[in-house]
C-alpha cells in the first residue's frame, strides 16, 4: 500500500481493529440523521403563512350546491317545466343534450347571519357560522365520474399517478411535531382513487398520507396498526436500539440510498409515535360537554363526530393536513343521489352537527385563526331532475365549496353560478385556481412548490392554477 495514497477513513478503519472507523462512521450517521433523514422537519415556507394547517372534509359523491349553499329562486319558479341544459355529462352519455325538468331544491332557503349569507335547513346546524364561512359558489373542475373527478380534487390529474395534495404540503411545509405523521386521512374509501387519493406518487414515500381506518368501518375501530409494542418497554426500546445500530451500518454502506432512507424515516416515525399518538388518538379524554358539541354519543352523528374531534386533536398536536373524509366503499359513494335525493338528508344528519361543533371548538381555542376548514367534494348536481326521476345527476361545471378561517374572508360569497346554479359564469374558479389558493395561504407558492422528476419539474396545479386574492384576508 502506498502511504501517499492512504486516507484518514482506510487508517482509521485498519488500525486498532477498525474501531476508530466504527466510531466515526457512527459520527457520520449521526450528522446525516440530522442533516436529512428527518425530511419531516420544518421548513420556511416562501411566502407569509395565514395557516398552519388544514382540515378537510371531504364530502365524497357530490352535494347538491342548489340545495345547500346556492339558493337559486329561479328553480322554485320554473320547476316541472321541460328545458334543454347544455350538459357534457348528458352528451357523454348519449351524444345529444335532452330536455330535462327543472327540480326545485328540497329543502328551504333562508339569510343567516349578520353578513346575511344563503343557506338552507339541509345544514341547520352549518347555518348558524355562516359569519365564518367563505362560500365560493362559482367552482368547476375536471372529470363527469367520480373516479376521475375524485383523483383530480386530490392530485390535480384525472389520470396520471401524481402526489395528493396532502403529500405535497407535507413536502413543502414538513410537520409541527416530528412524533406524529404530517398527513393523515381518516376512513379513506378504497374506490374512486383510494389510496392514490392519499399518496406520495413520485415524492419520497415519508410524504405519502396515514390512512387511519377506511370507509364502512365504524370510527371507533378506527386506529393506526401495530401501534403498541408487543413485548414490554424495554425489550422493545433493546430491539429499536439494534435495529437502529444495523440501519446506520447500512447507511454507511450505502449511503444516499433514497428507498433505504425512507424505511429508516418510516421505523423511526413508528417508534416516535407510540409514546405520542395514544394520546393523542383518546377523543375519550375530552370533557361530556365537548364530546356533546360534536354529537359523539348520538346514534346518527357518534361516527363522524369521532373524525371531526380526533381532526381537531391531531391538529392541536402538530398535525399539518387532515382528511375527514365521508362516504363508502363503493363507486356510488355517500352524496351520489341519482334516483332519491331525499337521501342528502340522511347524510347531512350525520355530518351538519359534527362539522358545526368542528367550527366552533376551533373557534373557542384559537385555532381557527391558523387552521383552515375546507368543506365540499368532488362536483356538485344538476338543476335537474336526472331521467324526469327524483335525483340529480353529476355536475363538474358549477358547484359550491366553503372555507374557514385560515386567512380566508369571512361571512362572503364569492362567484356566481348561472340562474339555475348549473354553470359558474361569474368569477369562475378552477380546482387548480383552488389548490393555488389554498397553498398560498399556507405559505406556499403554488409555481414554486416542485419535485423533479424523470426529467422535468411537477406541481400540484401542473401549468395551470391561479390565485384567488380576493377570498383572502
Amino acid at each position: 500500500m502506498n502511504p501517499l495514497l492512504t486516507t484518514r477513513r482506510r487508517a482509521l478503519r485498519t488500525l486498532g481493529c477498525g474501531f476508530g472507523y466504527l466510531a466515526l462512521a457512527g459520527l457520520a450517521a449521526q450528522e446525516k440523521a440530522r442533516a436529512s433523514i428527518n425530511p419531516l422537519a420544518p421548513r420556511v415556507p416562501h411566502l407569509k403563512p395565514r395557516a398552519k394547517r388544514i382540515i378537510f372534509l371531504f364530502m365524497a359523491g357530490g352535494v347538491s350546491q342548489v340545495d345547500s349553499f346556492d339558493h337559486k329562486p329561479r328553480l322554485i319558479q320554473d320547476d316541472g317545466k321541460m328545458m334543454d341544459f347544455a350538459d357534457l355529462r348528458s352528451l357523454a352519455k348519449t351524444g345529444k343534450s335532452p330536455q330535462q325538468r327543472v327540480m326545485r331544491p328540497l329543502w328551504n332557503f333562508a339569510q343567516h347571519g349578520e353578513s346575511g349569507l344563503w343557506a338552507s335547513d339541509l345544514f341547520p346546524e352549518m347555518a348558524k357560522h355562516m359569519d365564518d364561512l367563505c362560500v365560493i359558489r362559482s367552482m368547476h373542475t375536471e372529470g363527469i365520474a367520480h373516479g376521475p373527478a375524485t383523483l383530480f380534487l386530490h392530485t390535480g390529474s384525472t389520470t396520471f399517478i401524481r402526489p395528493s395534495m396532502g403529500a405535497w404540503v407535507n413536502y413543502g411545509l414538513g410537520t409541527e411535531n416530528e412524533n406524529l405523521p404530517g398527513f393523515v386521512s381518516l376512513s379513506p374509501a378504497l374506490g374512486n382513487g383510494g389510496p392514490r387519493n392519499y399518496g406520495n406518487a413520485f415524492l419520497p414515500a415519508i410524504y405519502q398520507g396515514t390512512a387511519m381506518g377506511r370507509a364502512g368501518i365504524p370510527a371507533t375501530e378506527a386506529a393506526i396498526r401495530n401501534l403498541k409494542p408487543a413485548r414490554s418497554p424495554e425489550e422493545a426500546r433493546r430491539q429499536f436500539d439494534l435495529l437502529r445500530e444495523l440501519n446506520v451500518e447500512q447507511l454507511t454502506q450505502k449511503p444516499g440510498e433514497s428507498e433505504l432512507e425512507a424505511v429508516i424515516n418510516s421505523y423511526e416515525l413508528a417508534w416516535r409515535m407510540q409514546t405520542t399518538a395514544p394520546e393523542v388518538l383518546d377523543v375519550g379524554s375530552e370533557s361530556p360537554e365537548t364530546l356533546a358539541l360534536y354529537g359523539v354519543g348520538d346514534k346518527e352523528t357518534d361516527n363522524f363526530g369521532r373524525q371531526c374531534l380526533l381532526a381537531r386533536r391531531m391538529c392541536e398536536a402538530g398535525v399539518r393536513f387532515v382528511q375527514v373524509n365521508y362516504g363508502d366503499n363503493t363507486n356510488n359513494p355517500a352524496w351520489d343521489q341519482h334516483s332519491n335525493l331525499k337521501k342528502h338528508g340522511e347524510h347531512a344528519k350525520a355530518v351538519d352537527k359534527p362539522v358545526a361543533g368542528l367550527l366552533a371548538d376551533l373557534k373557542q381555542r384559537g385555532l381557527l385563526e391558523d387552521t383552515i376548514v375546507w368543506w365540499g367534494g368532488e362536483f356538485g348536481r344538476t338543476p335537474y331532475a336526472e331521467k324526469n326521476g327524483t335525483g340529480r345527476d353529476h355536475n363538474p361545471a358549477g358547484f359550491s365549496v366553503w372555507l374557514a378561517g385560515g386567512g380566508f374572508k369571512p361571512g362572503i360569497t364569492f362567484g356566481e353560478t348561472d340562474e339555475f346554479g348549473h354553470h359558474a359564469i361569474i368569477d369562475k374558479v378552477h380546482m387548480h385556481d383552488l389548490h393555488a389558493t389554498l397553498l398560498h395561504a399556507l405559505g406556499l407558492d403554488h409555481e414554486k412548490l416542485t419535485y423533479n422528476y424523470a426529467g422535468r419539474d411537477f406541481r400540484l396545479t401542473d401549468v395551470y392554477g391561479n390565485l384567488v386574492k380576493e377570498v383572502l384576508v
